[in-house]
C-alpha cells in the first residue's frame, strides 16, 4: 500500500541537499516536515542502510547527504522506499464462481504492473538535484 514515506524521504534529501555541509538535526528536519522526529529518524536509518547519508552523533551531529544529488534518481529512492506501487487487494477473496471474481485480482495484478512500469520510467529521468533545484 502506499504511505507518506516517499514524500517523507523526498523533502528530507530535497532539505539535505539544500544544505549540503551542515549535518541537519532530525529534529530540524522534523520540524520542516511538520512530523515526528521518531519516524524522520526511521526514514534516515533507511536512507543511511543504503549509503545514501552519513549521520554524526553528539552535540553537532546530524545527517547529510552521502552522495552526487546529479546521480541519484527519484526511481531510485523510490525503490528504497516501496518495491513497487501497491493498491490492494479486497480482504476476502472473490467468488470463484463468479465472472468477475474469478479473474479480477490476476486483472489488477497486471494493472498495478503497468502503472509500476510508468512511475519507473518517468521517475528514472529526474534526479534529486532537478527535483531540489525547483525549491
Amino acid at each position: 500500500m502506499i504511505s507518506g514515506k516517499f514524500a517523507i524521504t523526498i523533502h528530507i534529501l530535497t532539505l539535505l541537499h539544500k544544505f549540503p555541509n551542515d549535518y541537519m538535526s532530525s529534529e530540524y528536519i522534523a520540524g520542516s516536515i511538520n512530523l515526528n522526529p521518531v519516524l524522520v529518524r526511521k526514514e534516515i536509518a533507511n536512507l543511511k542502510a543504503h549509503h545514501i547519508v552519513e549521520s554524526k552523533e553528539g552535540k553537532n551531529g546530524g545527517t547529510k547527504l552521502a552522495v552526487n544529488a546529479a546521480e541519484l534518481t527519484l526511481k531510485q529512492i523510490f525503490e528504497m522506499t516501496f518495491e513497487t506501487i501497491g493498491l490492494g487487494f479486497a480482504k476476502n477473496q472473490p467468488n470463484p464462481d463468479c465472472p468477475v471474481g474469478k479473474n479480477i485480482n490476476q486483472h489488477l495484478e497486471n494493472l498495478y504492473s503497468e502503472m509500476n512500469q510508468k512511475v519507473s520510467a518517468q521517475l528514472e529521468g529526474i534526479s534529486l538535484e532537478d527535483f531540489s533545484n525547483q525549491f
